[in-house]
């Protein structure tokens, strides 16, 4: 489960690093957003088992 998390964040920063480098701060916030809950709903589904 932790691997999932991990490249689960670790792509979508990448993702937002590239959106700051375009100049777009919101889509950037966006994403990183969107990867805390996806990463959270990992986690949770994890612990249930």
């Amino acid at each position: 489960m932790f691997k999932r998390m991990y490249l689960l964040l670790f792509n979508r920063i990448t993702d937002a690093l590239e959106a700051l480098g375009r100049g777009s701060a919101e889509q950037a916030r966006a994403i990183l957003i969107r990867a805390q809950q996806d990463a959270e709903e990992l986690y949770l589904e994890g612990t249930e088992e």
